[in-house]
């Protein structure tokens, strides 16, 4: 007996024709194979299965040290009791280093082992008695030579009232009561970059978006009619943007709730989102949905193929995801989700925090893109280490925008760039060579050369024109001073737990308190320290009393003292009233998306 429970009649005949493959011979000795098991899901464990055919004498699988994110995780510290079989006898196992195992055998081997995940949000994976979710490459092993095989995943316990989203092709097969879900795909890569949420969730398509986009939800705070909505303007706006859709059929995973954990993460087709509520769901699905095509198709070199066992260095991000929060700006306003008051407002936002850190005079944008990997050290995210290339690309965006409308006369802008990219890397199936073919493919587009603006602002660290380059579209910048009280200190959460002082503002009242570097700090105003630090200075005022209790070697010290105060620096971008017909024609194309040759008088 067949079950679609939800899924769509050509996902079964597709799978059944799959299956026929697997079991019609030579197919079926390409096939690597996954079950994974959710028995009692509230231990956490995903009891997994790897069989691999045809190994001659011995085979070394590897655990992915990062996915997600950039930034090494070591997803083997969540495995557990590694066992291998070739055919009925136990086989030989050896761990080789932190991510590695060889088995000795031959035939079929099959490796069995657990992985433990509670770990909310889209950049991790989780199970519990409410759902699971599933970022594959975090909980399965491969084989490194042979990731261009064909693999099939399945799940044969899965809780009766749940069901499984995944961008790739998922059915169930029911006999004798057991319901076996099963996905597939033609290479370990492609399987590992498709989220699987699988709970008692809600879902339903956009209408009038097509291809086929399918929107999955678990959790609370969402209204199906603001998220249909949100969702159906930014897929319209983008899809027509970029020409067209590069998939057959699309999934937003949604999680809405409290300890969802804030952001999203792109796939090739589709997104896992985590957020509070849908208020926060459009700015991350416009940034995400973007992803299509920036990155996950127009994509860097430096990240391709990728290397799950090490750190992956790129100067592209600046490109690959801080312009592709440009276009996530640029969607909102010009779909109507936002007012340009709030495009304003967001623009002179990403301008105040790159302003505000000091190291925007050093850090580069390519230098940001190539130390992201550090972004894991609580110290390195101060403002003092490191600006981020979200931040300066989106920024960066802006500008080369208007510029090369201005050079055109408004006749083309930055979206011909990634058009033009898309048609010549990703269409063609061609990887791009980080910063030198996005600056090769602006001026083709704005037909001169744009070396300065990359030598300067992208690969060096000289100050943004902004005043001269917000002009161009009838833009000005304007600044406010604002006070906010002042910590003087900065302390780094230990993995472990404690909170430890690293550095303190050696004027500040902190220290003149006696606060040093090196103290754990025990109690924060009698209770626990907050996770989130700056949220919580967000609601003191300057003058506040702070009390911490403090362990230094083998003491433990009470200190209080009362908030400082920093100044603060605000940029808000504003229209010049008086701007000329050339300028004020830029700014509407930019805010609408448009581009048309302004008339010589």
């Amino acid at each position: 007996m067949i079950l679609t429970l939800g899924r769509r009649t050509l996902r079964i005949l597709a799978l059944l024709c799959f299956l026929f493959l697997l079991l019609s011979g030579s197919s079926s000795s390409a096939v690597i194979r996954y079950e994974v098991s959710l028995a009692h899901p509230e231990q956490h464990l995903f009891h997994v299965t790897m069989t691999i055919p045809n190994v001659v004498k011995e085979v070394t699988v590897q655990m992915a040290a990062w996915n997600a994110l950039y930034q090494i995780r070591d997803f083997s510290n969540h495995v557990q009791n590694v066992a291998a079989l070739a055919g009925t006898e136990i086989s030989s196992i050896e761990k080789l280093d932190k991510q590695s195992w060889r088995v000795t055998g031959k035939g079929t081997i099959a490796i069995r082992y657990d992985s433990y995940w509670d770990e909310t949000g889209p950049f991790d994976s989780q199970l519990n008695g409410e759902h699971a979710f599933i970022n594959p490459a975090m909980i399965l092993m491969y084989v490194p030579d042979r990731r261009s095989e064909q693999t099939l995943l399945e799940m044969p316990d899965v809780p009766y009232q749940w069901q499984v989203a995944s961008p790739s092709l998922a059915s169930a097969l029911q006999v004798s009561g057991v319901r076996v879900f099963t996905i597939m795909a033609k290479t370990y890569d492609e399987l590992a970059d498709g989220p699987i949420e699988i709970a008692k969730f809600q879902e339903f398509d956009l209408p009038g978006v097509s291809p086929h986009v399918e929107v999955v939800i678990h959790g609370d705070n969402w209204k199906k009619k603001r998220v249909e909505e949100d969702l159906k303007r930014i897929c319209q706006y983008e899809l027509k943007l970029m020409g067209g859709a590069p998939f057959e059929r699309y999934t937003f995973i949604l999680h809405f709730g409290k300890g969802t954990g804030g952001g999203g993460m792109e796939h090739a087709n589709s997104t896992a989102i985590g957020v509070h509520s849908d208020e926060y769901l459009p700015g991350v699905a416009a940034h995400e949905f973007f992803h299509l095509w920036n990155v996950k198709r127009i994509r860097p070199a430096s990240l391709d193929p990728v290397d799950f066992t090490k750190e992956q260095y790129t100067r592209a991000l600046w490109f690959a995801e801080g312009v592709t929060n440009t276009y996530g700006s640029y969607t909102l306003v010009r779909s109507g989700i936002w007012s340009k008051e709030q495009f304003y407002a967001d623009l002179g936002e990403q301008i105040t925090e790159l302003e505000g850190r000091p190291a925007n005079r050093w850090q580069s944008a390519e230098q940001s893109s190539l130390d992201a990997w550090l972004e894991k050290y609580p110290l390195y995210n101060q403002p003092e280490f490191s600006v981020s290339y979200y931040t300066k690309g989106q920024v960066l965006g802006d500008l080369l925008d208007i510029l090369i409308r201005d050079r055109t006369g408004n006749a083309k802008s930055l979206d011909d760039v990634l058009r033009l990219m898309n048609t010549n890397f990703a269409k063609q199936e061609k990887t791009y060579r980080d910063s030198l073919d996005v600056q090769l493919t602006a001026e083709t587009v704005g037909g001169g050369s744009f070396e300065e603006f990359f030598r300067k602002y992208v690969a060096g660290t000289d100050p943004f024109p902004y005043q001269q380059i917000l002009a161009l579209a009838g833009l000005a910048l304007r600044t406010v001073e604002r006070r906010r009280p002042a910590l003087g200190f900065f302390a780094e959460h230990d993995p472990s737990g404690p909170f430890l002082v690293s550095t303190v503002d050696s004027e500040g009242p902190a220290a003149q308190a006696g606060l040093r570097a090196g103290d754990v700090i025990l109690s924060w105003n009698g209770g626990e320290v907050p996770r989130r630090v700056e949220h919580w200075l967000q609601e003191q005022k300057t003058g506040d009393l702070l009390k911490l209790r403090v362990r230094r070697e083998d003491k433990e010290i009470s200190l209080e003292f009362r908030l400082g105060e920093n100044n603060e620096t605000l940029y808000e971008v504003m229209e010049v009233s008086h701007a000329g017909e050339k300028a004020r024609h830029i700014r509407e194309g930019m805010l609408r998306g448009e581009t048309s040759a302004i008339p010589i008088r």
